[in-house]
């Protein structure tokens, strides 16, 4: 199995550059035929989940979607399915930065009882997160 990087999932989901976000679907549809999957760590996730919001302003709403629909390609096998779908159903309930809620599954997914932190919006997410006092 290849691993993919940000750039690549960022081609895929913004078709920001013609010829490579082509070269990203001729991949995928290869990769489709074959049976190939692509490993998505969540450490990729994360970055796109920063790309996306910093550097393309999309919304909460339109992250969350790109993440979904990534999570349910064929092609794709995200790392820790369990921790993005807990993140995706979290998120949508939830004012914290994705990124935090994305650290906080992760760390819950590692048997962490929860992740301690000074980021007071983050702090809020009780289930998540404890402020360090």
């Amino acid at each position: 199995m290849k691993a993919l990087d940000t750039n690549v999932l960022v081609r895929f989901l913004t078709g920001d550059d013609h010829a490579q976000s082509t070269r990203v679907a001729v991949l995928f549809r290869g990769a489709e035929s074959t049976g190939e999957r692509f490993h998505v760590s969540s450490l990729v996730v994360l970055e796109l989940i920063w790309v996306l919001e910093s550097l393309y302003k999309y919304r909460r709403e339109e992250i969350l979607t790109a993440v979904g629909n990534m999570l349910a390609l064929p092609v794709l096998s995200l790392e820790g399915p369990d921790v993005i779908e807990g993140f995706l159903g979290a998120a949508e309930g939830s004012k914290a930065d994705l990124s935090d809620i994305l650290i906080g599954f992760s760390s819950k997914a590692q048997d962490c009882e929860t992740t301690l932190t000074f980021d007071k919006k983050a702090a809020k997410e009780t289930a998540l997160f404890r402020p360090l006092t």
